[in-house]
């Protein structure tokens, strides 16, 4: 099994920056992407960037330019530095791990959000 936290969010102003932070724990597993998903109040919960350990990194066109995801080498912590934030980026975000597991295979992990508002 693997555990995901978030960590990093909170109420900042329009142009301001902020940091999440992921973590993943556990046992018997190897990560093979790890990835940003945020949902608006009210909306669907949609994609923000992704790192693998092959594939390199993805972002959204709404973030792209912005936002910059990376990893430390033992790839369990992820991080997302968000610049320029925007009031529509207020949502929760979530941290999204694609795991290969030993009993259960290839897995998708959900942490339980972290919520960043952006407003003056």
């Amino acid at each position: 099994q693997v555990q995901v936290v978030e960590s990093g969010g909170g109420l900042v102003q329009p142009g301001e920056s902020l940091r999440l932070s992921c973590v993943a724990s556990g046992s018997n597993f190897d990560i093979i992407r790890m990835g940003w998903y945020r949902q608006p109040i009210g909306k669907q919960r949609e994609f923000v960037a992704r790192i693998g350990t092959t594939s390199g990194t993805n972002y959204a066109d709404s973030v792209r330019g912005r936002f910059t995801i990376s990893r430390d080498s033992a790839w369990n912590t992820m991080s997302l530095q968000m610049n320029s934030l925007q009031p529509r980026d207020t949502a929760i975000y979530y941290c999204n791990v694609l795991a290969r597991t030993v009993n259960l295979g290839m897995v998708d992990f959900w942490g339980n959000g972290t919520l960043v508002t952006v407003s003056s």
